[in-house]
């Protein structure tokens, strides 16, 4: 759920391997992002969002679209859009910790939405800034291995200025760590959006640091394992190769 010019959401950071998915939806949210139809992801998000007595996996499954679809809208400055997805994802959020469900996960997402806020209103960083990485912080401390808390601080590194301790090398350091524990399950991988999004901000990350050999390989890979994957064949890899030659 990336836009056509270089940003980090995750994707943005559009992540759910940790729990299955369901099928129709996660294929349904999958086609659509390598094929850059994100009215298809808002309808299947809409469409669960309409579904009565949730219980927790689709909840959770429902918060990972609306968190992608969130930062897309805010990618493309489509802020009362995005301010629409997050109170919903928001309330969504509060229902899985009142039910105490994985809270290591639920923890990764908070931070995300600070962030969100941060995107949204600048003003408010210093507040939500500290928010976000105290729950990131809770992510990991929680649940070690969880990929999404290692997205959160990857993103928390990326965006904080470098007077403040921000870090574009950690922030890639964290993004391999995300990319590690996904694919320490192999059937996490496969057909998943989030880890197309990892691998994406991985490559952009790269690029940013000017290693391009780096972003190449990731690109490659990306386009190895889907040929039709339309942002990265039509904008970044192409964008990269103009890049190398100048």
């Amino acid at each position: 759920m990336e836009g056509a010019k270089f940003r980090l959401i995750p994707s943005i950071i559009f992540m759910l391997a940790f729990l299955p998915a369901q099928a129709d939806n996660g294929s349904e949210i999958y086609s659509a992002y390598i094929s850059n139809r994100m009215d298809r992801c808002k309808s299947v998000i809409d469409r669960m969002a309409s579904i009565p007595d949730k219980d927790n996996e689709l909840l959770l499954e429902l918060v990972n679209y609306q968190y992608g679809y969130i930062g897309y809208c805010i990618g493309f400055d489509r802020k009362d859009e995005a301010r629409k997805y997050l109170s919903s994802a928001q309330e969504n959020l509060e229902i899985l910790e009142k039910r105490g469900y994985i809270p290591s996960m639920v923890s990764a997402y908070k931070s995300a939405f600070y962030g969100f806020r941060i995107s949204l209103n600048p003003v408010s960083a210093p507040f939500n800034g500290r928010r976000s990485m105290e729950n990131a912080k809770t992510a990991l401390k929680l649940d070690p291995t969880n990929y999404m808390a290692y997205v959160q601080h990857g993103n928390i590194q990326f965006y904080m200025p470098a007077a403040f301790g921000g870090s574009k090398r950690e922030a890639l350091e964290f993004y391999l760590k995300a990319k590690e524990f996904l694919e320490k399950n192999p059937g996490s991988v496969k057909s998943n959006w989030n880890y197309m999004s990892i691998m994406i901000v991985i490559g952009q990350t790269y690029t940013y640091l000017k290693e391009y050999e780096s972003a190449k390989r990731i690109y490659e890979y990306i386009l190895q394992i889907e040929p039709g994957f339309l942002y990265v064949k039509n904008d970044l890899y192409p964008k990269l190769l103009t890049l190398m030659k100048n």
